[in-house]
């Protein structure tokens, strides 16, 4: 009789974890889904036509350049590295971390994660990073989620910008001081 009421505890344990897991990640998708949904209000393409900018802007040929210019003219005070591996900040850490509710106890390794687009260094000491991609890659794929984590557990502003949209020089500018209070 004992057997069974331990299985019975281990299941019914199990299946309280299992709702508690659920109810966390709608949360965390509903607060994904919020910010995505503003970010892309924020820059947003004309309704009338998602091929065409708004104000006669023109993307750019070259991103990496255009984020670049932005960087070096508007933020002198920072040194800027580009495509930084993230165990050049992090070392190369077996850590454990929550990334998917459903698998708690999973390693991320700091050499899985994306390099970092930019990394802002002040006086040689990284400050900020910054990260572009296409389409959700910032939300969704692994890589990119154990960059910012990583970027968090350090303490440095993690900023995406997502490459099939506006990004128009104020807008850029603004969010990079807004993260980077500048």
């Amino acid at each position: 009789m004992g057997l069974l009421k331990s299985l019975f505890n281990v299941a019914v344990k199990a299946a309280n974890e299992y709702a508690k897991q659920k109810e966390e990640q709608q949360k965390y998708h509903k607060e994904e889904s919020h910010y995505n949904r503003e970010e892309r209000q924020a820059t947003s393409y004309t309704s009338n036509d998602a091929n065409k900018f708004e104000d006669d802007f023109v993307a750019p040929a070259d991103w990496n350049e255009y984020f670049e210019e932005i960087l070096r003219t508007e933020f002198p005070q920072y040194t800027i590295e580009k495509q930084v591996p993230v165990t050049n900040l992090a070392g190369f850490a077996a850590d454990y971390f929550q990334l998917y509710e459903t698998r708690p106890m999973q390693a991320y390794k700091a050499e899985w994660g994306q390099p970092y687009t930019y990394v802002l260094k002040k006086a040689g000491i990284p400050v900020g990073v910054l990260m572009t991609g296409y389409g959700s890659c910032h939300s969704r794929q692994v890589k990119y989620l154990i960059s910012r984590m990583y970027a968090k557990k350090m303490g440095l502003p993690y900023i995406g910008f997502y490459l099939d949209m506006q990004n128009r020089r104020e807008y850029v500018v603004g969010r990079i001081r807004k993260f980077m209070n500048a």
